[in-house]
């Protein structure tokens, strides 16, 4: 891309449509990697009453200081040549862009207080929504003036390619139709209540930013500076509009990257997510490819029994190569299209196991966890499971001679006479859901233990995670006796414990060896806590409903309830996280573990998980948030947007007690657009 410089000629000023290639856009719906979805959901998070006439919303919270105003290189903007004089635009070369994004970056943000419930997305048509937020105070609808930020656009829209961190496309944040009048886009949901629209940050922080326009060395110049002059003339209405409704709202200014890409490229690296190539740099976290390495480090490969492995599906696209690790003979993959192998299946895949001459594994596939549903049992599914575990057992415990080759006198190395066995990788993508089902199986098989036992010991001493549904745990019940029959170990009996008939497949999230994030139904299953060495409990929002006995038991100083917070976009948790997080320091230091929950386990006990591993591990907000979210087993965490908000502005509370100075390594407009593309997978439509 040369240099450049717009010119002001009538017949550019007089254009009544946008040139072609304005529209060729990368969005949040563009597909960013092949990589398997992990089997995780969204569960549903109540925000507690029901918005409605008859009931009185909660009342905002106070604003203990006034706003704090952020300031920029780029305003006022005389420092800068100007490139048009009306719309005003400017050129920014590549040292002063840089210059203003790490400034940004080293600007505290705004109390939560003082930006929402204006980020949640306030439509005037829509009466929920208004009605829940700002029904008490009409000001609370007005346009935050503390905020200044910088949106960058990228013109023609392809994001594939040299990408600029935070860059967004044109029609992500500007109405691109002239037939509906140029503006920005309309991103406030005209209906329905939400207080998780991650989806429409960017499109709302472009009403607050300074806005830079740039294009690779494919963009056409005309592109650019089309755009430009857009964004410059959506700003200029956009004032009078907010002021024709009475407000007094902040100028903010558009510009145009005049060095070259391959010029900001080089000498600014750390700003370049997607180099000129269409390559990741690394230098800009992806949550995408983050939150993959994170669940391969949480369920990396690891025996549960002698030659038995459990873990991820290989994939080195997301690790390097281990050179440490086992080199597998049969590689199983749990898969909801699986059938149970039979007989000469078995026989094939054996009789491929002895002819094989290369380190290339066999492999076979079995069903998925959850995918046997009760109303299909019979003895088929029985006979399966205990088939397939014996065969596995056969394969590890059955020496056999490696075939020998003798050297040029005819003998044989010795080395090649010892006897191996099998290694075999029980898989699926995120390396514990799908294959639950046939790994407690084959452990009850192979160890000689009931079902309780081998869940507990392959959590607290195999150190697995793991999430099974309930319908799983009806069938290992069920087929228990028979497993434990069979199995050539000695068997160990050991009665059945009580909270075996409160479980329903799921374990508590180990997020720390002495923090777990969970649910109600876990708070309420104070045995099965017990045992997996949960001493102390923090409920956030949602008390534990337990017996008098329970609560002797436990002893109330191992308790703590954060009352009034509630799910709703309102309430605040911020001012709770220090005493939240100092409880669960206690139990560190005394060896034990804190379960962490509210309902649903994903959006406020999360929050305060986020927190902890942010303040322990020096992790930034991104980091945490990617760490907690791979270890919240089969749940996707769903900390609402002002949670969010709270963690950035804990994550600047975090660096400058570190002694450091503030520097955030996403802005908000990119948090929240990685959280959108991150979870529209798993959205229901």
């Amino acid at each position: 891309m040369a240099t450049v410089v717009l010119q002001q000629h009538s017949a550019l000023r007089e254009q009544s449509s946008t040139p072609p290639l304005l529209g060729s856009t990368l969005t949040l719906n563009t597909p960013r990697s092949s990589t398997p979805i992990p089997n995780k959901h969204i569960p549903y998070c109540p925000p507690g009453p029901a918005p409605s006439g008859e009931i009185t919303p909660p009342s905002s919270p106070p604003q203990r200081n006034p706003p704090v105003k952020s300031t920029s290189t780029l305003h006022p903007p005389h420092d800068h040549p100007k490139l048009l004089k009306s719309p005003p635009i400017y050129g920014l070369s590549s040292d002063s862009l840089a210059a203003a994004l790490k400034h940004a970056a080293e600007q505290s943000l705004p109390s939560s207080a003082s930006v929402f419930p204006w980020l949640h997305g306030l439509h005037p048509n829509n009466q929920t929504q208004l009605q829940f937020f700002v029904a008490r105070k009409k000001s609370l609808r007005s346009t935050p003036r503390c905020l200044r930020g910088i949106t960058i656009i990228k013109a023609g829209g392809d994001l594939s390619r040299a990408r600029m961190k935070g860059a967004v496309a044109p029609d992500e944040v500007l109405n691109l139709s002239d037939e509906a009048g140029k503006g920005f886009i309309d991103c406030d949901p005209p209906e329905g209540f939400s207080v998780r629209n991650f989806h429409i940050q960017a499109a709302k922080m472009a009403q607050v930013s300074d806005i830079v326009v740039y294009g690779d060395e494919r963009t056409n110049h005309r592109i650019i500076q089309s755009v430009a002059e857009r964004a410059a003339q959506v700003q200029r209405s956009w004032k009078k509009d907010l002021e024709a409704q009475g407000q007094s709202p902040e100028t903010y200014h558009t510009f145009v990257l005049t060095s070259t890409w391959e010029n900001f490229e080089k000498a600014y690296p750390e700003f370049v997510a997607v180099d000129s190539r269409g390559k990741p740099t690394g230098k800009v976290l992806d949550f995408l490819q983050q939150e993959r390495i994170e669940m391969c480090a949480m369920s990396k490969a690891s025996q549960i029994s002698q030659g038995v492995y459990q873990g991820p599906s290989p994939n080195p696209m997301l690790l390097p190569t281990d050179n440490e690790g086992p080199e597998f003979d049969l590689l199983i993959e749990c898969s909801d299209h699986a059938n149970i192998p039979d007989t000469k299946t078995f026989s094939y895949k054996s009789k491929q196991l002895q002819s094989r001459t290369s380190n290339d594994p066999v492999n076979i596939s079995f069903p998925s966890s959850g995918s046997m549903m009760p109303s299909s049992w019979a003895q088929a599914e029985a006979d399966g499971i205990l088939r397939m575990c014996q065969w596995i057992y056969n394969l590890t415990h059955v020496a056999r001679s490696t075939p020998c080759t003798p050297d040029k006198d005819g003998d044989i190395p010795m080395t090649e006479l010892t006897p191996r066995t099998r290694k075999v990788l029980l898989h699926c993508p995120d390396g514990y859901t799908e294959t639950s089902l046939l790994t407690v199986a084959y452990y009850m098989f192979a160890e000689g233990v009931p079902l309780h036992d081998a869940w507990l010991q392959l959590h607290c001493d195999k150190k697995r995670n793991f999430f099974a549904y309930a319908s799983d745990v009806a069938l290992l019940r069920s087929v228990e006796q028979r497993i434990l029959d069979e199995s050539p170990a000695s068997v160990k009996i050991s009665s059945c414990p009580t909270w075996l008939g409160k479980f329903d497949g799921s374990l508590p999230s180990r997020i720390m060896p002495y923090m777990y994030l969970g649910n109600l139904t876990h708070a309420n299953n104070s045995e099965l806590l017990k045992r997996l060495g949960i001493k102390r409990i923090l409920s956030v929002g949602e008390p534990v409903s337990w017996s008098k006995a329970e609560w002797e038991s436990w002893g109330r100083e191992n308790v703590k309830f954060v009352d009034r917070v509630q799910d709703n976009g309102i309430d605040e948790l911020g001012t709770e996280i220090e005493k939240c997080i100092k409880f669960i320091g206690r139990g560190k230091k005394e060896g034990s573990a804190t379960l962490v929950h509210c309902r649903v386990g994903v959006s406020r006990s999360a929050t305060i998980c986020i927190a902890e591993v942010m303040a322990s591990q020096e992790m930034s907000f991104p980091q945490a948030y990617c760490f907690v979210r791979a270890r919240r087993l089969n749940v996707i965490i769903q900390p609402h947007l002002k949670f969010v908000y709270e963690l950035m502005v804990w994550d600047e509370i975090q660096q400058e007690r570190r002694g450091n100075k503030v520097q955030r390594e996403l802005e908000w407009t990119t948090v929240a657009r990685e959280i959108a593309s991150l979870n529209r997978p798993y959205s229901r439509a």
